[in-house]
């Protein structure tokens, strides 16, 4: 089988964009040939039956331009092609696959619904997502795969007890995560501290992490929080390995991958989206809580505390075992490729 993956960048170290890199590796271990079609690349990130081209440029229209030149010379033999999280990439692919009627699948997990999302997904013949609440528009093109977390290097590890409870938060300091929130728990809660890794990618960002700067000072709890750079992706087990508890408040809609890191680390989690209920079925005390509830988050966090390490343990080898089951990158692979195959 000869795929071509469409996506924005090959870079294993990218904090937001490298768990890609384990995606395409497991895509190659199950084709022929995987061809990947990439703004940029870092050399010698896949295995040698995958070949990268990219077509990165100052313009959009340059960009564009050097895409459909690089797509259209790698259709032939080709079975399908995958656009990765950006819809563009489905909307310029289309005037090209359909009249060789070569499958296009789009994968998508984010709650934002734009006009060129529904084009992208009146183009794709079809939809992928980690779920249906993921995907923000109703459509019968979709079809579930989980996260696709590659769980190899993540691995549990015994967290001591101890009367600090070390909260951490990852991802964009985006409004979306609620990140303000989780401070004004923190502040309720004298034995929790918090560690904020992530990145500042836009203007909307850039402002908001300083205005988180500032609410730690004006909460008094620069003691017991800080915002700190991203994390590369080789070293996101290792901040695990140094929390007791990962806190997510990101907004409804796409499950946030952070979350089923964590689990893969064995790491309790305590989290807002209502997508993460199957998740937490049944465990207690409960790891949901409202969104825009410092209260209630802080009484979740009140609660872990109280527990003693085989407690939280416990949790953690529950929480992993679920996610494995739903979101490992291998049964991703798979789900893609059953999903070419019925085409």
């Amino acid at each position: 089988m000869k795929l071509i993956f469409v996506t924005q960048q090959v870079d294993p170290a990218n904090p937001v964009l490298g768990a890609t890199v384990a995606k395409l590796r497991a895509l190659a271990a199950q084709v022929d040939e995987l061809v990947v079609l990439s703004l940029g690349a870092v050399p010698g990130s896949l295995p040698p039956n995958c070949r990268v081209k990219t077509f990165g440029g100052r313009s959009k229209a340059t960009r564009g331009l050097r895409f459909a030149r690089a797509l259209v010379t790698e259709l032939s033999g080709a079975d399908a092609v995958l656009a990765h999280m950006c819809p563009i990439y489905a909307v310029l692919a289309a005037p090209l696959t359909r009249p060789r009627r070569i499958p296009l699948l789009l994968w998508f997990a984010h709650w934002r619904a734009s006009p060129l999302l529904r084009a992208a997904t009146a183009s794709a013949t079809s939809v992928l997502s980690v779920d249906r609440r993921s995907f923000p528009l109703e459509t019968p093109k979709l079809v579930p795969l989980g996260h696709g977390i590659d769980y190899a290097g993540l691995h549990c590890r015994e967290h001591p007890g101890g009367r600090e409870l070390r909260a951490v938060v990852l991802g964009r300091t985006s409004p979306a995560k609620g990140i303000e929130t989780i401070l004004r728990a923190v502040r309720e809660v004298p034995e929790a501290r918090v560690d904020v890794y992530g990145t500042s990618g836009s203007g909307e960002e850039r402002a908001h992490r300083a205005e988180l700067v500032l609410l730690i000072d004006e909460l008094g709890i620069a003691g017991r929080a800080a915002i700190h750079e991203p994390v590369p992706r080789d070293r996101i087990g290792e901040v695990h390995q140094a929390a007791d508890v990962l806190v997510n408040n990101m907004r409804a809609g796409a499950p946030d991958k952070a979350v089923y890191e964590a689990c893969g680390s064995c790491l309790p989690v305590l989290a807002s989206n209502p997508s993460f209920d199957d998740l937490f079925a049944g465990v207690e005390p409960r790891l949901a809580f409202k969104r825009d509830s410092p209260n209630e988050l802080a009484a979740r966090l009140r609660a872990l505390a109280a527990l003693p390490a085989e407690k939280r343990a416990a949790i953690g080898r529950t929480l992993r075992e679920r996610a494995v089951a739903s979101h490992s990158v291998d049964s991703w692979a798979a789900g893609v490729l059953a999903v070419v195959e019925k085409r």
